[in-house]
């Protein structure tokens, strides 16, 4: 046993934060963990599970005006958002509690209020849930405090917008809402708003939504997504946000663009990046200097290298995705308290399945055209855009869209897969694990397809 008070002592009870207690607890350490607000994190509180909530909620609109195509009459459907922000509300704090008894029942003592570091293997407890401020010791302290909203610097009349933190529990459903930003959340918001009813104008700074994902497949779901109403803005630069008499209905909003174009709205919310949340860690008392907003510089074992300071999850910020942080926290407890030999490699961060949960669903996995082009020189690129069977009673337009990339030159293996279409988030996480194992094209038109299904185009794609 250390001389200090724990052998780890986490801040931050988010998915990576409690994985990384409930494991170092079960191999025997000493734990403690400090949560300021819920525990749960962004991922249970704020973010990936009312976020799929809300995406259900909105997409039973269109379902209901499917029914007609498939013989049902559904007269006098109603919505109530603040039903729906309740249950939310209740499932939360279903899924907050079971955080917490979970983390109780592995040995893990938990302090319910802010902390910071206060030095090297010093953790200051600062004063809340009436106790007051004391200090302890940590052999190892762990970072796990995420990310939060990005607000744009220089962006006159920022205050009057929401973010993503406002957005599941706004008192009232705007009539209009202007989104700012094109990436996944931003998407993933103008979904689900227009969804619900809303009208949405999605406003981006660049030449097309999802940076960082394929290309071409960001584009058709941009117009997919135009083709159910959502207003798609590119090149959309914002310049001011502009009170016309106040929120909340009482007059809404305009928000100003470079080059004199404009929307006039009831709410704003601004969804352009997460940025790792170290204001006010107290990180330099141990010498550990970090910029406002920017990452926790770590090793392949998620070491600082000073203090006895680890990080993991968003703060570190080499893949800001829930399952990423639960697999950290995971390695980083086997690396440091499992016994000799237990622990596992480090991780591979090339191969990592994404679900953008817009609509309809955008997935991935492995690399974009642009990238296995760079990589690989040669692609061989297959791709169908097709009408799945669930519409051709409903009558709806959308269609879906699969796309492999195959390396030639690497026996043919398939290097990127990407995925448009309600349901394929359900698909992808089996195609990660098919390419996991290295397989080819060979190897997809080897297999059998399930029939009638849209996941047979992956086995039945030709050149």
């Amino acid at each position: 046993m250390s001389g200090f008070d724990y052998d780890l002592f986490t801040i931050g009870a988010g998915s990576g934060g409690v994985r990384a207690s409930r494991v170092a607890a079960r191999l025997g350490a000493r734990v403690g963990i400090a949560e300021e607000f819920r525990i749960g994190g962004t991922c249970v509180i704020r973010g990936c599970v009312p976020k799929k909530l809300f995406v259900y909620a909105s997409q039973i609109s269109e379902d209901i005006e499917d029914a007609a195509g498939y013989g049902w009459d559904i007269e006098g459907a109603g919505f109530s958002w603040e039903r729906l922000v309740a249950n939310k509300d209740a499932e939360i704090a279903r899924l907050s509690g079971l955080y917490e008894k979970n983390l109780r029942a592995a040995g893990v003592e938990i302090h319910r209020r802010r902390a910071v570091v206060a030095g090297a293997h010093r953790v200051r407890l600062l004063a809340g849930g009436g106790e007051g401020e004391r200090e302890i010791s940590a052999e190892r302290i762990l970072i796990a405090v995420g990310a939060k909203p990005a607000i744009p610097v220089g962006l006159a009349g920022a205050e009057h917008a929401i973010t993503s933190n406002e957005a599941f529990d706004l008192a009232e459903l705007p009539k209009r809402i202007a989104i700012i930003g094109g990436g996944y959340i931003a998407v993933e918001f103008a979904g689900i708003f227009n969804g619900l009813g809303v009208e949405v104008a999605l406003c981006y700074r660049g030449a097309e939504i999802l940076r960082g994902f394929d290309a071409e497949t960001a584009g058709i779901l941009r117009e997919e997504m135009g083709a159910k109403g959502v207003d798609v803005r590119l090149h959309a630069v914002p310049k001011e946000i502009v009170s016309l008499g106040g929120g909340g209905g009482g007059g809404g909003y305009r928000v100003a663009f470079e080059g004199g174009d404009c929307v006039e709205v009831d709410a704003v919310m601004l969804a352009v990046g997460r940025r790792p949340n170290v204001e006010g860690l107290g990180l330099e008392s141990a010498g550990l200097e970090v910029a406002p907003g920017e990452a926790v510089a770590v090793d392949a074992d998620f070491s600082a290298g000073v203090g006895g300071i680890c990080a993991i999850g968003d703060v570190i910020d080499r893949a800001q995705l829930t399952p990423v942080a639960i697999r950290e926290g995971a390695r980083f407890a086997m690396r440091c308290f499992a016994p000799e030999g237990e622990a596992p490699p480090p991780l591979d961060y090339g191969l990592i399945p994404t679900a953008v949960f817009s609509q309809p669903s955008l997935s991935c996995v492995g690399l974009s055209e642009a990238a296995a082009r760079e990589k690989y020189g040669e692609v061989a690129v297959y791709a169908s855009r097709f009408r799945p069977m669930r519409h051709t009673l409903s009558g709806r337009g959308e269609r879906m869209f699969v796309k492999l990339l195959v390396a030639p030159g690497d026996g043919g293996r398939v290097v990127g897969a990407h995925l448009i279409g309600r349901d394929t988030a359900e698909m992808i996480q089996l195609l990660a694990v098919a390419m996991g194992c290295g397989a080819t094209k060979a190897d997809f038109d080897a297999t059998v397809a399930a029939h009638p299904t849209a996941a047979e185009e992956l086995v039945t794609l030709s050149g």
